[in-house]
């Protein structure tokens, strides 16, 4: 799936990554957990979370993740933007629950990676 059909899917907002949005995602995985993220090891994967943060980042940049998709209305502060845009990663807000989210990029399409 790509970038910009998993924004019109979730009525979500790109918030960097613009150039982007013809990529291809195939996996997603949902946590809030930071420490779940680091024992993660795909390539092609749409991390899902509420955490907004730049812990957030960070943990993606560990995990090689560059794409993040933040549900709830999460708000991606200017620092968070700047790290992400910095390490070429693609973040996108959207208003769902974690819960639907998933739920309809699954249906949508995208693979779970458990």
């Amino acid at each position: 799936m790509k970038l910009e059909d998993i924004c019109s899917v979730l009525n979500g907002q790109l918030i960097c990554g613009s150039d982007k949005t013809n990529r291809e995602v195939t996996y997603a995985f949902a946590s809030d957990l930071m420490s779940d993220v680091l024992t993660i090891n795909c390539s092609n994967l749409l991390l899902i979370t509420g955490l907004a943060n730049v812990q957030t980042i960070r943990t993606a940049e560990m995990s090689d993740i560059d794409c993040i998709l933040f549900v709830r209305n999460k708000t991606v502060t200017p620092e968070m933007k700047d790290l992400a845009e910095e390490l070429g990663m693609t973040l996108i807000t959207c208003p769902s629950t974690m819960f639907r989210a998933s739920g309809e990029l699954f249906r949508a399409g995208i693979k779970p990676l458990f």
